[in-house]
């Protein structure tokens, strides 16, 4: 059984659709899956346990310049490898009119049809083309988080019993340095009201530098670079790594004891990575998004934003793996 995952984008989606396809691997072990993804995505969903072939797309890079002649060969070159094979499920993991389109744009079997969302669920984008351009629309329950919206979907769309067990079967390469395990600090966020104060990053910093950890602080753009280098100056055992790719930067991540951060793709890798892990929301949407593992991760909320002592007692609750100081 050939099947196309389609799951172009964000980050934080990416990670969450994850766990439908370690689903679909336990209870359909013979099933060949691909996936089709935003090109700045793809060398994170190769690590991905069972994805046989990713198909890259930039649509939107392409729709910025969709007439020129670099954008129309690379339309053309994505379309011939996406109907380079016939498919006997498509599955639009999105919901948008993008990815429904560029699901039906995929060949099909005989028999083959294409899944999608019926509707939107509580606090996801949702567009309503999606649901005419699919052959069989499923309706979620609208009060469901990210993960199990996705895990249903393939579940009942492909007619198998929803696994008990929860895995997203990322794979990190990297191995953790000899000696003390540094803290990740994920400050970043594409949503400035998503975001921590910095008094409060450096305020944590210095209580885990007092525990014995140091801190690492990625970063994605120059603003972020900008506001890593203010955490860490104010610090005593920092550091702020060099941009990397986001397969490089999840096996970095991997080598840390833990991580604490805000709620953006990075904090969601460090969830799959099944990392100790604090979750920082300055809105009341942990139970859409939010790590959902006892023990190791926890999400942190309150409004206007958590304060450092509420993070810290979070931090501290958690079961770590030996690596502490």
């Amino acid at each position: 059984m050939r099947i196309l995952i389609v799951k172009l984008s964000s980050l934080g989606d990416v990670v969450h659709a994850m766990p439908a396809l370690q689903d679909l691997r336990a209870m359909l072990p013979d099933a060949q899956v691909d996936w089709v993804v935003e090109r700045g995505f793809a060398g994170l969903v190769r690590r991905c346990e069972g994805v046989r072939r990713v198909i890259e797309c930039e649509l939107r890079h392409w729709r910025k310049s969709p007439f020129a002649a670099a954008t129309r060969q690379a339309w053309r070159a994505f379309k011939a490898e996406l109907q380079s094979e016939r498919y006997d499920a498509v599955i639009d993991l999105q919901g948008l009119t993008k990815s429904a389109l560029v699901g039906r744009l995929a060949r099909l079997t005989p028999q083959g049809r294409r899944y999608g969302l019926a509707g939107p669920t509580e606090g996801s984008s949702f567009e309503a083309p999606a649901r005419w351009l699919v052959d069989v629309a499923i309706e979620m329950p609208s009060h469901v988080h990210a993960v199990e919206r996705s895990r249903q979907l393939c579940a009942r769309a492909l007619g198998y019993a929803l696994p008990q067990a929860r895995s997203y079967g990322l794979r990190a390469l990297g191995q953790a340095a000899p000696g003390t395990r540094p803290v990740a600090l994920v400050h970043g966020s594409s949503r400035a009201d998503k975001q921590w104060p910095l008094a409060s990053w450096q305020a944590l910093g210095r209580r885990l530098n007092e525990q014995g950890y140091p801190v690492v602080l990625p970063q994605g753009s120059e603003a972020e670079q900008q506001s890593a280098q203010q955490i860490a100056g104010a610090l005593k055992q920092a550091e702020v790594w060099p941009r990397l790719t986001l397969d490089l930067l999840s096996d970095a991540m991997a080598g840390c004891a833990g991580v604490v951060g805000v709620d953006s793709g990075l904090s969601h890798i460090a969830v799959a990575l099944d990392l100790r892990h604090v979750q920082i929301y300055n809105f009341e949407t942990a139970w859409r998004t939010g790590p959902q593992q006892s023990g190791r991760q926890c999400s942190v909320y309150a409004c206007p934003t958590p304060s450092v002592d509420a993070v810290w007692q979070a931090w501290q609750a958690l079961a770590d793996d030996g690596a502490a100081p």
